[in-house]
């Protein structure tokens, strides 16, 4: 059968109630085997886990949560500020508070006369959102598409205009896995057609063809990377079998070039092209040969990385101008080679790949990291400290024989890090969680102290979202003490009056001009429950001003590029 777009959210919504990743890729795995028609499936499996376009299309709907918000408002009949933000501050989702809204205002219920829409009349949907500027044009568009829409058609409708996650647990690897199970393949198989092809779309219809083997890698096309997995979560036999590098202060990005032709690509597969035009020089004067490059962009100054921070600044700017680029150039600095001489060679071992890498950096002059021989743990913190002192985040440890294991977070590289910094905050808001987590409110927003900040009005204003990093009998705790401290219940978000203080680690501090802090914290979990302290005790946006500062500020030392490398 043909499914309707109804009919596909009714199946997302049901996986998201559903607890178990099985149960879930059943679900899944039952709608697209039931589709009839390539282009339906296509979309289903590229909705799912890509979004409204698929990762290599370039294409954006660009409709922000702030654009949703106020068409939804003002379809409801109801104030943005008064009555929309407070709602979706106590969801804690933009989606799912037009969802309830759209379900419970009488004026939305009046506006909409739901009909069949098809996948395809969606994505007809999505790309007259792409090719409109004007917020106003896309609102009217928006509202056109709310109107033949039921609520839960909506949540998803914007949802899916997010390109990537659904938020309901049910990532990429899911999908694939559902491909596979749907139409009795290989998962493996899968998941590299899925890699070399960067679509999900079309890795489930040549699944469903059995053609999986007529998949081909082609550049420019970005490969989803390897992931790593923090050192204490592996256990690590020996440590001879794995050679260090240090973990640079810097982003993650995977250069495709072929002679003049340049493509970067970040970590969730976005085409960054236009935001570094010097990294494009830089490659570009080399005039390499087909070839696809793993690194790091850092802010180099001086033979030295500069903090991330800095890196940001750069961030997000689709031209940047003469003096940004002067104020924070910036370097390309690899530590894999992917695709060589018309091959690609995620295959190959560390070992090998690493051997050719260095060879195209001798021929072309290409900045590489530094590798080093391990023999004992005394090596690892010898090097960590090194790292430190050289303004970089650690140690990155990677097993001399591993393929390039892309889009997956094993053993083979495992990451030696130490928080940026902790924070005694107060818990604002508790959120339902999901999966094994479901019947419990385990995910939390958690706050910072601004009652003495002539710049606000309120006491607490949130800093970041936390989960995990407590045990069960402390999770079961703070449910109850939860339940005490609740003032306001919207949806699956709890508003909670000040009580619990938790002390969070965090990676780093980045500034972040959409929040109310103005700052975000990078990677946010739980170190402790401060079971003994008040929410007078907890810290203040001065406190994280402070520490943005002080990492600026701190002394680096120059750090080590492959001696052959010479900056031109």
């Amino acid at each position: 059968m043909n499914i309707f777009f109804k009919t596909y959210c009714s199946v997302i919504q049901t996986i998201s109630q559903t607890r178990g990743s099985n149960a879930k890729i059943k679900h899944f795995a039952d709608l697209i085997t039931a589709i009839e028609d390539d282009e339906t499936l296509s979309l289903a499996a590229q909705f799912t886990g890509e979004g409204a376009f698929n990762d290599f299309s370039g294409k954006r709907a660009s409709v922000g949560s702030r654009t949703s918000g106020m068409a939804a408002a003002e379809f409801c009949g109801i104030d943005y500020d008064l009555v929309f933000k407070p709602c979706r501050t106590a969801t804690g989702s933009s989606s799912e508070t037009i969802e309830r809204l759209m379900a419970n205002m009488p004026e939305a219920i009046e506006k909409r006369s739901p009909e069949n829409l098809s996948l395809d009349d969606a994505q007809d949907i999505f790309e007259k959102l792409h090719n409109t500027s004007s917020r106003e044009e896309k609102q009217q568009i928006l509202w056109q598409a709310w109107e033949k829409m039921t609520p839960v058609e909506i949540k998803y409708f914007i949802r899916i205009l997010g390109q990537g996650s659904l938020r309901i647990g049910f990532e990429t690897r899911s999908v694939v896995a559902a491909i596979a199970e749907a139409f009795g393949r290989d998962r493996e198989e899968v998941r590299y057609t899925h890699m070399i092809t960067g679509s999900l779309g079309k890795t489930a219809v040549l699944a469903r063809h059995n053609r999986l083997d007529e998949a081909r890698f082609k550049l420019f096309h970005p490969l989803s990377f390897m992931l790593a997995s923090p050192i204490e979560s592996r256990a690590v036999e020996n440590l001879e079998e794995y050679i260090a590098e240090e973990k640079f202060d810097g982003m993650r990005a995977q250069v495709h070039a072929d002679g003049n032709k340049i493509k970067i690509f970040s970590r969730d597969l976005n085409d960054i092209t236009p935001s570094f035009p010097d990294v494009v020089q830089f490659f570009t004067e080399r005039n390499l040969p087909p070839s696809v490059f793993d690194g790091e962009i850092c802010v180099f100054i001086e033979n030295t990385i500069m903090p991330f921070q800095l890196l940001q600044k750069r961030m997000g700017i689709k031209k940047p101008g003469k003096k940004i680029l002067e104020e924070f150039p910036v370097l390309f600095i690899a530590y894999d080679l992917l695709f060589t001489d018309g091959n690609p060679i995620f295959d190959l071992t560390l070992t090998e790949r690493r051997i050719m890498l260095e060879e195209a950096a001798g021929n072309y002059n290409l900045p590489v990291t530094t590798q080093h021989k391990l023999t004992n743990s005394d090596d690892v913190d010898t090097l960590f400290e090194h790292a430190l002192n050289h303004g970089n985040e650690g140690l990155m440890l990677k097993h001399k024989s591993s393929t390039y294991e892309y889009g997956q977070r094993k053993k083979s590289w495992l990451k030696v890090k130490k928080p940026g910094g902790s924070f005694d905050t107060v818990m604002m808001y508790a959120h339902a969680g999901s999966g094994k987590r479901g019947g419990t409110y385990s995910d939390f927003t958690l706050g910072i102290s601004v009652k003495d900040d002539d710049r606000y009005e309120e006491e607490f204003i949130p800093i970041g979202k936390a989960y995990g990093g407590y045990t069960d009998d402390e999770l079961k705790r703070m449910n109850q003490i939860i339940k005490e401290l609740t003032v306001e219940k919207y949806g699956p978000t709890l508003g909670l009056k000040p009580g619990l203080v938790v002390e969070i680690e965090f990676d780093d501090i980045q500034i972040n001009k959409r929040t109310k802090a103005g700052y975000t914290l990078r990677f946010p979990r739980f170190k402790a429950i401060r079971w003994d302290l008040a929410p007078k005790d907890i810290n203040t946006l001065k406190d994280v001003e402070k520490q943005y500062r002080r990492k600026l500020e701190t002394e680096r030392l120059t750090q080590q590029i492959n001696p052959s490398f010479t900056m031109k």
